[in-house]
């Protein structure tokens, strides 16, 4: 399985003289193994998927987590979507009152963007999803509804090879006081249960997040004791916060280490990286 982070700020791209060293393109994610390609999530940072070579298959599944727009802001410009040879799936979830194809709809449309759905000429293929299991090439998805604003989930990818988690964007269920530790009611804790990676969201520092908590993101602490309770043997921080620049991630990611003793590794995640697992 081979992992390729395109994109992995939160909310906005950021693009400035104090980003060059994690990115500012927002959440975009290549899974690769066998000839099957997965892009988790449509955020700017497709824009250097279009650059990867495992475009060139024929086929192309676009996992989406949920419809905020730094996450399909991208989709629009996804070469695949207007290349005839190409078949492209799309999944994610609807709502109560639109399926996913209105719910797209409303971004393949004027003011948003001058392009309907209509005017892709690749073979397109809508799957709505929820709590759901299904198989594309050799990986086994698992989609679950998480904690975040409207119908978000993560993805569990399992394969021959091992188990990659995805929840860019959560806000895992919170105690009286802090993080619940019974994983029965810990949102996401089955996507994430002894993964060999987790690619989890982790956009404030603790005295951030006192401020902003329902807005569906994480303290980076409560990201870690998140993975600890999982079990997970790996965990890799994201969807970065705009204000946040290259100095300010290596300060929190050092006062992470120095205030931490988990057993598991962790890091930050950077744009360009590549993992295989």
């Amino acid at each position: 399985m081979n992992i390729t982070l395109w994109g992995v700020r939160g909310s906005i791209p950021t693009f400035n003289p104090g980003t060059i060293t994690y990115g500012g393109h927002t959440s975009c994610i290549e899974v690769e193994e066998d000839g099957t390609v997965l892009v988790l999530d449509a955020g700017s940072g497709i824009q250097n998927l279009n650059q990867s070579p495992n475009l060139e298959r024929s086929r192309i599944d676009v996992l989406l987590t949920h419809l905020h727009i730094d996450h399909i802001q991208g989709l629009g410009f996804f070469k695949p979507l207007f290349d005839p040879s190409k078949e492209v799936h799309i999944w994610g979830p609807a709502t109560s009152t639109q399926n996913l194809r209105a719910r797209l709809g409303r971004y393949f449309s004027p003011p948003l963007f001058p392009v309907y759905f209509r005017n892709l000429t690749c073979k397109l293929f809508i799957h709505e999803i929820e709590n759901s299991n299904f198989t594309i090439g050799p990986f086994s998805v698992h989609s679950q509804y998480i904690i975040h604003p409207g119908p978000t989930v993560g993805y569990r990818i399992q394969s021959p090879r091992g188990v990659f988690t995805y929840i860019p964007d959560h806000e895992p269920a919170l105690g009286n006081s802090a993080l619940h530790k019974d994983l029965k009611w810990l949102s996401g804790s089955d996507l994430a249960l002894e993964a060999d990676i987790l690619l989890h969201d982790a956009q404030y520092t603790r005295e951030e997040y006192d401020a902003k908590v329902g807005w569906g993101h994480t303290a980076m602490d409560d990201a870690l004791l998140f993975a600890a309770l999982t079990n997970v043997k790996r965990m890799i921080l994201m969807h970065h916060d705009p204000m946040h620049t290259d100095a300010h991630l290596d300060e929190m990611y050092k006062r992470l280490k120095e205030n931490s003793d988990y057993e598991f590794p962790f890091q930050m995640a950077v744009e360009g990286s590549k993992i295989a697992l």
